[in-house]
């Protein structure tokens, strides 16, 4: 693929390299929308079931293929990547759950990293689900070396799967996912060896597990060796936020013990009010408004803008680039809520960008 060719005019031809849940996911997806997908997993046998389940059109790497999805541990991922970069001409991005060192691995301007926040319970391709991401949060982790272009070109892709595009550094992301992904998982494994250690003397206590219990450790039934992989990979920010939980849970363990009913009311109460006013899934207001603004001539400006969304809670719904007819510079076009309009210019004009804001209702 020409590196200058607009998003949303490539060919649509892909690759899936990692053909399980996720991977597997990807190319329904895809295929359900008319691109060609062709597919590669270190067992043949998972490439011939994704062959006759129409996940892919054909096994191997195609390399004249616009777009490459690498979608193994996150371990493998920098070599693969560089592999896919090598062996394609075009835009290479990954589903890893863990960014920074595929990122400090890769500078190259064809790679932009990604991580769909969706899952299920189900293990492998026999588990993929072309509507997986419909709806559901997909970060891009772009770098200094990223180009708008590669950018733009992975970012229109996720979107056109349903999801909801965010943005964010590498470092930013792992960070806040070893607190709202990997920890739970942890945390729930604790607490389901706890009952299961307990229920070898009391017979009846996993039978007594209400729906509360259920649901908070529904996610112990994930793939263990999956998680190995994840806590190597982000040992540092996940041993931070694992500190952060005991120093939590001391609190109440004290608070508890010397009957402060007060403090537990208190921290009880903070919980309540901020899971209730957690995000829910993107839902388009009737109130919208379209940010127009040129991106400059330096390197991760498109990006810089997604980054900023997110810092700010701006959700943004849906975008287009177009380019200028000497293909030196593009106009980026968001479309996000009104109410948020006057926040996101003002962050926008404080980092040196010159938008304009129309409403559209």
């Amino acid at each position: 693929m020409d590196r200058n060719t607009p998003a949303g005019s490539e060919a649509r031809r892909a690759n899936v390299v990692g053909l399980g849940l996720i991977g597997g996911s990807v190319a329904l997806a895809l295929s359900a929308r008319g691109w060609t997908v062709t597919g590669e997993d270190a067992d043949p046998d998972r490439v011939d079931a994704a062959v006759l389940m129409g996940a892919i059109a054909a096994g191997g790497l195609d390399p004249d293929a616009s777009l490459t999805f690498v979608a193994t541990p996150a371990s493998a991922v920098p070599d693969l990547v560089k592999q896919a970069l090598a062996s394609t001409s075009g835009v290479v991005t990954d589903v890893a759950s863990v960014k920074a060192p595929v990122a400090a691995a890769v500078t190259d301007e064809r790679f932009c990293g990604g991580h769909p926040m969706a899952g299920s319970e189900l293990d492998g391709l026999d588990g993929a689900d072309a509507a997986m991401f419909e709806g559901a949060v997909w970060v891009l982790t772009p770098t200094a070396a990223t180009s708008d272009t590669t950018f733009a070109t992975v970012a229109r892709v996720v979107s056109d799967l349903g999801a909801e595009v965010v943005a964010l550094p590498p470092e930013r992301h792992d960070a806040l996912v070893a607190v709202v992904s990997h920890v739970p998982h942890l945390a729930a494994a604790a607490l389901m060896t706890m009952a299961d250690e307990r229920a070898e003397e009391h017979a009846a206590l996993l039978r007594l597990a209400a729906g509360g219990f259920r649901d908070m450790t529904r996610i112990a039934a994930g793939q263990p060796g999956l998680w190995i992989d994840i806590c190597a990979e982000n040992r540092p920010a996940i041993v931070d936020a694992l500190d952060a939980l005991v120093d939590r849970l001391g609190q109440l363990r004290r608070a508890v013990a010397d009957d402060e009913r007060d403090v537990l009311l208190t921290e009880l109460t903070r919980a309540r009010d901020a899971r209730i006013n957690l995000p829910g899934r993107v839902a388009q207001s009737a109130d919208m408004a379209e940010v127009r603004t040129t991106i400059p001539d330096r390197p991760g400006a498109a990006a810089e803008i997604f980054t900023l969304a997110a810092e700010l809670g701006v959700n943004v719904t849906d975008f287009e680039v177009y380019h200028s007819a000497e293909g030196q510079r593009g106009v980026l076009i968001l479309l996000i809520d009104a109410a948020q309009s006057d926040l996101f210019r003002g962050g926008l004009l404080a980092r040196g960008f010159r938008p304009s804001v129309r409403h559209l209702s």
